[in-house]
């Protein structure tokens, strides 16, 4: 088997989901304190899925949107726009694997040409590259297994950390940073989709919860790595360096959704 290898830019991600998006029901908003109580449903794949198999944006944006509200997340104008993207990663299986996100900032380019083009330092002619992103994952909903690897731009491997900001996650990794078990040691029922296919690469998890405020890191550069939101669901704040390229380990997955068949 081959990897799926592409290179990503906002653009490229929203440009699948934005008619749908501008059509939703935009929700009320809240305040910023995790409820323990309430968090998202997960309604099941028929409620994301036209009868031609065509995955639905609109009917998934309202399920993000209701578990904002249930949170307590204030659900921004940006929110009710193009800007919220969301995708099924081609899977047809909404239900499990997918997201909606929001990219707040993906700024690269050189020291010396940005803003007013007046820094003359040393650092000049050097690149530079942020990225401030929202994640938001349905209750047991995952990313699919992916690394971000350097490209031809001349831009890095994306370092990234992650906070929890509602609900809890579990995070799957390649590699062991001192604090994580194996994958293979968790009930086979509570094992990730994937696990034990032969394109699968992560060993290790963690959780994190949105009470305990602490950071995961992502400290291996082009490491695989994947994420789980619990049974309320996670809306999860992303640091990180420029997003560009990315290689999903399952072949034929893409930040895309599902056609009719």
């Amino acid at each position: 088997m081959t990897d799926s290898k592409m290179g990503v830019t906002r653009r490229d991600v929203v440009k699948g989901s934005a008619m749908a998006i501008a059509g939703a029901a935009a929700m009320g908003v809240g305040g910023c304190r995790e409820s323990l109580s309430k968090g998202g449903v997960n309604p099941g794949n028929a409620a994301f899925y036209g009868k031609d198999g065509a995955f639905d944006a609109k009917s998934s944006i309202k399920a993000y949107h209701d578990m904002m509200e249930a949170f307590g997340y204030p659900i921004t104008d940006a929110l009710r726009s193009d800007q919220l993207w969301v995708c099924d990663f081609l899977s047809r299986d909404f239900e499990k694997l997918g997201m909606a996100g929001i990219f707040w900032l993906n700024a690269s380019g050189t020291y010396g040409t940005a803003g007013a083009k007046a820094y003359k330092g040393e650092f000049k002619d050097q690149k530079y590259g942020y990225l401030g992103h929202e994640i938001f994952l349905l209750p047991g909903q995952m990313l699919p297994e992916h690394r971000h690897i350097g490209g031809a731009e001349g831009y890095g491997p994306k370092m990234e950390a992650w906070q929890v900001r509602y609900g809890s996650v579990e995070f799957f990794g390649q590699y062991d940073s001192g604090e994580e078990s194996l994958i293979s040691d968790m009930p086979e029922s509570e094992q990730p989709w994937g696990y034990g296919q032969d394109w699968f690469k992560s060993r290790y998890v963690t959780k994190r919860t949105a009470q305990s405020g602490k950071l995961y890191e992502m400290a291996d550069a082009e490491s695989w790595h994947f994420q789980r939101a619990g049974a309320q669901g996670a809306i999860v704040s992303e640091y990180a360096t420029y997003h560009n390229h990315v290689e999903f380990s399952k072949p034929g997955m893409e930040f895309k959704g599902s056609e009719a068949i």
